[in-house]
């Protein structure tokens, strides 16, 4: 028998790669961007951002004031509250050179201990048991991510209550969407095409304390966990009536049903204090973090549990039940690390507080002036919203009511864009658009930033005035985007 030789793989010789990095720090304009998305990544979202004329990409101008690519300034109120201080803030980006420069530990300490996991472990433990003390021997898990790190809650708690397999949930929320976390975030826009979903919910009306109540006395058994956000983050920045949160630990502590605090988008200072749950009466069994925790640098993701929960998942020989690669990475752990100690030493909670009762009536006014176009505001710390009033009348056949309005919020990030502020829009709220500046942002931008946003709401005093502004140009080509999909 012949034997067939594999192909010989081709060498270094034959190919040769299109983008060269050096290229990129040279000139970040050597490549395309925009293009280069379209044609290999989420082309479809891209298209649709570069429709609107919001898809940049931009160049950080100080932690933060960006420029798009035509040089119009933009001050920075986007990022999902990702970025509590800044683009490239000084301080931080003088600590990560010392730590490339300085540490000799190793990147992926996967089968021993770390120096930079552990201590940000015990910090994270250590804030949190400032304010619950009953955290004191609680436990860290590490992964990338807000949805991953509900994933390990989610794990926790099954493991913890093994005969029940139901979660309870709540309208508006939103915890990510990988599959576990997607059960738990109520939309037919991000569930419809992966129904039959697990783990199985109950949702119930956020801010219903009687239904909580009802459904613990019929099926406590059943209940997995309670998963709640104290405030509605992607649901619209909706805060829970006063007390409610204290009232959800009571009625899980009377059942013994373990609650998880998705503390993603409203921990770490951004409502202003450290956990907003904690803030209103709730000492949650698990609290997930994620999004400041990496400084607006790199992706990090944390599961907080106390110690027989978390031991539940991961005891023993069965410690490697659940696992993340890259999850407590030494880079990304001792990023949070700073992170964390900067947040803590320029004390940004108290900031957040402070700055955030101001920016919030500065939006009362705004809406009082505007009531076509500003439905009502909101605000927790540093966590704004706008709710904009309805398209009322206006109908695009082929197109739902619903995505007419997400519409009109597109809209108006588009106008606050050309306006000068980098704004957020919300993922399961469709006409709300959030300001999330970073919480150590200087206190003349954080004041320009709501005249900005006035001057724009005074060029577009009616919602309708959003669409009559938009170039035609634009607008056929979202169109075409929306009946192609």
């Amino acid at each position: 028998m012949i034997e067939q030789q594999r192909p010989l793989a081709p060498t270094s010789s034959d190919f040769a790669l299109p983008v060269n990095s050096q290229d990129l720090l040279d000139d970040h304009r050597s490549i395309d961007a925009v293009q280069g998305e379209i044609a290999h990544a989420n082309g479809d979202l891209l298209d649709l951002l570069d429709a609107l004329g919001i898809a940049g990409p931009f160049s950080v101008e100080s932690p933060w004031e960006l420029r798009d690519r035509d040089g119009r300034h933009l001050i920075h109120a986007g990022a999902y509250a990702a970025v509590p201080l800044g683009e490239r803030y000084p301080p931080l980006l003088d600590f990560v050179r010392d730590y490339l420069n300085d540490s000799r530990q190793m990147g992926f300490a996967q089968q021993s201990a770390s120096e930079w996991r552990a201590a940000l472990a015990e910090n994270l433990v250590a804030l949190l048991t400032s304010v619950a003390p009953s955290h004191v021997d609680s436990r860290v898990f590490f992964s990338n991510s807000g949805a991953e790190a509900v994933e390990a809650g989610l794990k926790m708690a099954l493991t913890y209550r093994p005969k029940a397999r139901t979660f309870v949930n709540f309208t508006r929320a939103y915890h990510g969407k990988t599959l576990g976390a997607l059960a738990l975030t109520p939309s037919d826009e991000y569930q419809g095409p992966f129904r039959p979903l697990a783990p199985p919910t109950v949702t119930l009306q956020y801010g219903d304390a009687q239904a909580l109540a009802d459904t613990l006395a019929r099926q406590a058994e059943q209940i997995v966990a309670i998963v709640i956000e104290p405030v509605l983050g992607e649901g619209g920045v909706v805060l829970p009536p006063l007390g409610y949160l204290r009232q959800v630990g009571a009625l899980a502590k009377k059942h013994g049903v373990p609650v998880i605090a998705d503390e993603i988008q409203t921990g770490l200072g951004r409502t202003g204090s450290w956990f907003a749950s904690v803030a209103d009466g709730l000492e949650p069994d698990i609290v997930t973090l994620a999004k400041p925790l990496g400084g607006g640098l790199v992706p990090i993701g944390a599961t907080i549990a106390r110690k027989n929960v978390y031991r539940a998942l991961l005891p023993g020989l069965n410690a490697k039940r659940h696992s993340n690669t890259f999850g407590g990475g030494s880079l990304a752990a001792a990023v949070g690390l700073r992170s964390l100690e900067l947040l803590v030493e320029e004390r940004l909670d108290r900031r957040s507080a402070e700055f955030g009762k101001r920016g919030l009536e500065r939006l009362q006014r705004i809406a009082t002036d505007f009531p076509e176009l500003i439905e009502e505001v909101r605000g927790a710390g540093m966590l704004f919203a706008m709710a904009l009033k309805p398209l009322i009348g206006f109908r695009v056949p082929g197109i739902s009511p619903e995505d007419v309005q997400t519409l009109a919020s597109a809209l108006a990030i588009r106008a606050l864009h050309d306006g000068g502020v980098h704004a957020c829009y919300s993922s399961n709220a469709n006409r709300v658009v959030r300001l999330t500046p970073a919480l150590n942002i200087p206190e003349g931008l954080f004041d320009e930033m709501f005249d900005r946003v006035n001057a724009v709401a005074s060029q577009n005093p009616r919602t309708l005035r959003l669409l009559q502004r938009f170039e035609l140009p634009r607008m056929l080509k979202l169109a075409k985007i929306a009946f192609s999909s």
